[in-house]
């Protein structure tokens, strides 16, 4: 009995996101991508929550590039941090960064990570929750880890994938790389549902 040698190939997929943490998650799947920045306003809508802001803007992404590539499946998602139904953004700062850390400090703070798969009219989307616990800790170690690892480009102001693990307590989720920015184990699911062999065959 032979095994044929045709293996189909993936469908051209399209990460619609600069975040360099975003590709270097995809880039584990092991399977072929674009990266095309999409131009989406991600100012929030007045009593948006949210939840309903991070699916409103994975959908948004997804779609201004869908719409400019139709024969591929489109990625796109969004993080929003949220404590006490406030949304904490990227901080842009040491100064940003040290208020959102003292705010934050012993607090649970749920990270609404959405995530959408795009084509033309067909489109899957979710959003994995990830509950984080900070630790108490004084303003002299936030201070030196921000030194350290200046995450000023993370919503909630700490790298959990890196040295920022250090401020944190505990990690609540069912997709561990939801908190980094992009939920594998949903986006393989939906990869798969839409014809994609991961892992592909060489």
């Amino acid at each position: 009995m032979s095994t044929s040698t045709n293996t189909p190939k993936n469908p051209r997929l399209i990460l619609a996101s600069t975040s360099v943490y975003r590709r270097e998650l995809l880039e584990r799947l092991r399977i072929p991508f674009e990266i095309i920045s999409p131009k989406v306003d991600e100012t929030p809508l007045t009593g948006e929550s949210t939840l309903d802001l991070a699916l409103r803007l994975a959908q948004a992404k997804a779609a201004a590039v869908a719409k400019e590539h139709p024969d591929a499946w489109v990625i796109g998602s969004d993080q929003v941090a949220d404590l006490c139904g406030a949304a904490i953004g990227k901080p842009g700062n040491f100064e940003r960064a040290l208020a959102q850390l003292q705010l934050m400090r012993g607090q649970v703070v749920t990270f609404q990570t959405a995530l959408c798969l795009m084509k033309g009219d067909t489109q899957t989307t979710l959003c994995v929750p990830t509950e984080v616990t900070f630790r108490k800790l004084p303003d002299s170690t936030l201070e030196a880890y921000l030194l350290a690892e200046e995450p000023y480009d993370c919503a909630g102001s700490a790298k959990s994938e890196g040295l920022g693990i250090s401020l944190l307590e505990s990690i609540k989720s069912d997709d561990p790389t939801a908190l980094i920015g992009l939920p594998l184990i949903a986006l393989t699911s939906m990869l798969r549902d839409a014809g994609y062999a991961i892992p592909s065959k060489k």
